[in-house]
């Protein structure tokens, strides 16, 4: 392994003082432009690189937030933290990915990790830690923003949801208007908390409208969740005129089903998904889904950070945005 260039290589190569490299690095006024320029130069032939995490033990800022994420391979959870690391880069911060499979222990040993690196504040996407697992993150571990998560026990905490509740009760109410009943909701996990917000939403709405023999089958949130659960759905009697899906992923698969068992959509099933992803328009029959504003959720949360960062006695806020139906040939 090659020696790790320091700080007093850039300066004897320059001719300087360790603090006027300092001062050039960081961009201080107390040297001319000319020196600063000989010093970036000396710097950049020599490969040098300040080491953040001993700037952050002397300054308490290392300038990186931590993201952690369920399921990077999920372009839902990607859109977001998109949306999320547009908005610390353009304020002079980078970003740390943790992706945790979809497993509470891998996200407590990312956030452990995370905050043994000194990040400045945590971003936390759809987190899912129990209530009780997630308090005493929060409470050990800030700043902290959640994105479609509360966590009224730390009210230091802040968070930006959709509306779950109100998202599902709407695409109850267009499908049942469109006489696509009954409804079977291919409703994501037990564990996780948008997926239990949307099944209180369903439930709601269903019996808004009278709807008896809607239901609801549990399922992993991925292409092969759907399917199974599709499958299972489109056994049952009377078959459902309707599947609403806890996302895309989900959705996609429940077409797949339907190719396989021979099933019209639209003509004999009506199938809508959530989230509207990029390729959603693009398959047949394009999907009718729940838009969730995706890079707007990750902004807006990086946002609420970065003003706890930098005023660490700001009383955080709790943002709640609403889903958009999004009509195509689905449904």
């Amino acid at each position: 392994m090659t020696r790790r260039v320091t700080i007093r290589d850039v300066a004897e190569r320059a001719g300087v003082s360790r603090q006027t490299v300092s001062r050039a690095i960081n961009d201080k006024g107390e040297i001319s432009a000319e020196t600063r320029k000989q010093v970036l130069d000396v710097a950049r032939e020599l490969g040098y690189w300040p080491n953040t995490l001993a700037r952050g033990l002397r300054t308490r800022h290392t300038q990186t937030i931590g993201l952690v994420v369920p399921d990077i391979a999920n372009p839902f959870f990607a859109e977001v933290a998109r949306g999320a690391s547009e908005v610390a880069y353009g304020e002079g911060y980078s970003v740390v990915l943790s992706n945790t499979d979809e497993q509470p222990e891998r996200e407590l040993q990312a956030l452990r990790t995370l905050v043994a690196h000194q990040v400045d504040g945590l971003l936390l996407v759809s987190s899912r830690l129990d209530d009780d697992a997630l308090a005493e993150a929060a409470e050990r571990w800030r700043p902290a923003v959640l994105v479609n998560r509360r966590c009224p026990q730390v009210p230091g905490v802040g968070s930006v949801m959709v509306d779950d509740i109100a998202a599902a009760m709407k695409a109850v109410h267009y499908l049942a208007g469109k006489g696509r009943v009954p409804i079977t909701f291919l409703s994501g996990t037990e564990g996780s908390r948008s997926a239990a917000l949307r099944r209180q939403g369903f439930e709601r709405a269903a019996r808004e409208a009278g709807l008896a023999d809607a239901h609801s089958v549990l399922c992993a949130p991925t292409f092969e969740g759907g399917l199974a659960a599709a499958l299972r759905a489109l056994s049952d009697a009377p078959r459902p005129a309707a599947l609403l899906a806890y996302n895309d992923l989900v959705a996609l698969g429940a077409l797949e089903a339907c190719r396989r068992l021979q099933v019209q959509v639209p003509e004999d099933l009506a199938v809508m998904g959530w989230d509207d992803l990029l390729f959603t328009a693009y398959v047949w029959p394009a999907l009718t889904t729940m838009r969730q504003p995706k890079a707007e959720l990750g902004a807006r949360a990086m946002r609420m950070l970065l003003d706890l960062v930098a005023d660490p006695e700001a009383a955080p806020t709790s943002v709640q945005i609403q889903a958009e139906l999004v009509i195509r040939n689905s449904a």
